[in-house]
């Protein structure tokens, strides 16, 4: 994975260069607006750059299909510019997106440190500034994802002037659109789900849960960095298609994990607190299965509890020995398992460079084995 190493550091080095040029900018118009620029670089640093990663491995897929050879070695300039500009690109939304994430579900912490929100409180008690942290907290952090939106569209675009071919630009620019629609309607879904769920037949509520898994985690995280680094290298149908079969079922493994993850992760492995989801009243696949697989009375109490953000260590502990025991967690199990089959056997006989479908299947492992 020695290409996959030297990706991510290109990744880091352009997203620092690119927070100086944007940082000076910002203290130029008030000293004030410091606070920004630093929360800005302290939450693109570091992390597991996974949709970079599969833009880069979507790239590479289809420019090793041509008359170079497979194992050409990725030299900096032209094209690899373009990737990672677009690559670094992804990151700045992604983290756009935690930041409100963790504003919507009033999340605590982050990767084991102090949500964006929660720094911007912390900043002003420390300064003694008037009225409401909270309230300063919720404004700047909303201020602060939007800043990262609009870097990251300002970066995306960098990365389209250093690609030669117009329809290349067109298919990435469309992929990009497309997958910031479809995650805000997925997080739409989310919350809706947390509030509406009581109106709908239990019968819907796994399909239901599964179209928010699809919709806010699979595309976004997988699918989407797959065909925008495939676009960027002049992707054909076929190899989108190919692409296509492999990231939308590993995006749903990966989602399943991150469920798993967030009833039963150990707080020092997920950076957040253990059974999470649970206060927070996430209606995933999980708490679907669950809720078919038990009898009433474990139901109503699953319902009842379920969202309370004052829940109890013990309180969680019964939660997730419900879940346990009632099979859902050998079913998820299952379903990564299965999907995870699925998205391996879509790139068999794919027209995409060999090299670069075997970094896929050792990707498509190591996003669905964290461990909990």
């Amino acid at each position: 994975m020695s290409e996959s190493i030297r990706f991510v550091d290109l990744i880091q080095s352009r997203i620092d260069g690119f927070f100086d040029a944007r940082a000076s900018i910002l203290v130029s118009i008030a000293d004030e607006l410091a606070p920004i620029a630093a929360f800005s670089r302290d939450f693109l640093s570091g992390g597991k750059r996974f949709r970079a990663l599969f833009c880069f491995w979507g790239w590479q897929a289809v420019r090793t299909t041509g008359d170079e050879p497979d194992d050409a070695p990725v030299t900096a300039g032209g094209p690899l510019d373009a990737v990672v500009s677009v690559a670094s690109a992804l990151e700045l939304f992604h983290a756009a997106a935690l930041v409100h994430d963790d504003l919507i579900d009033n999340s605590d912490t982050r990767r084991g440190k102090p949500a964006a929100h929660r720094r911007f409180e912390h900043l002003h008690e420390q300064e003694g500034w008037l009225g409401s942290g909270a309230a300063f907290g919720t404004g700047a952090a909303t201020l602060l994802g939007d800043y990262l939106l609009i870097l990251s569209d300002e970066l995306f675009d960098e990365g389209l002037t250093q690609t030669v071919s117009a329809s290349a630009r067109r298919s990435a620019r469309a992929e990009f659109n497309r997958m910031r629609l479809d995650v805000t309607a997925g997080q739409y879904l989310d919350i809706f789900e947390e509030i509406g769920w009581a109106g709908r037949p239990d019968a819907d509520q796994l399909a239901r849960a599964e179209r928010v898994i699809v919709y806010k985690s699979a595309k976004y995280s997988i699918e989407s960095p797959l065909l925008i680094g495939a676009s960027l290298a002049g992707a054909t149908v076929g190899q989108l298609d190919s692409l296509r079969r492999f990231g939308l079922p590993l995006g749903i493994a990966y989602q399943l994990r991150d469920d798993l993850l967030g009833v039963f992760g150990d707080a020092e492995v997920t950076g957040k607190p253990s059974g999470d989801d649970l206060r927070e009243g996430k209606r995933t696949v999980l708490i679907a299965l669950t809720r078919q697989a038990v009898p009433a009375g474990a139901r109503a109490t699953l319902d009842e509890l379920l969202g309370d953000p004052d829940l109890t260590a013990q309180q969680i502990e019964t939660l997730q020995m419900t879940i346990r025991e009632s099979g859902a967690v050998e079913k998820v199990e299952k379903m990564i398992a299965d999907n995870v089959d699925r998205a391996i056997e879509a790139l068999e006989g794919a027209q995409l460079g060999a090299g670069a479908r075997a970094q896929l299947r050792d990707l498509a492992i190591t996003v669905t084995r964290r461990s909990y």
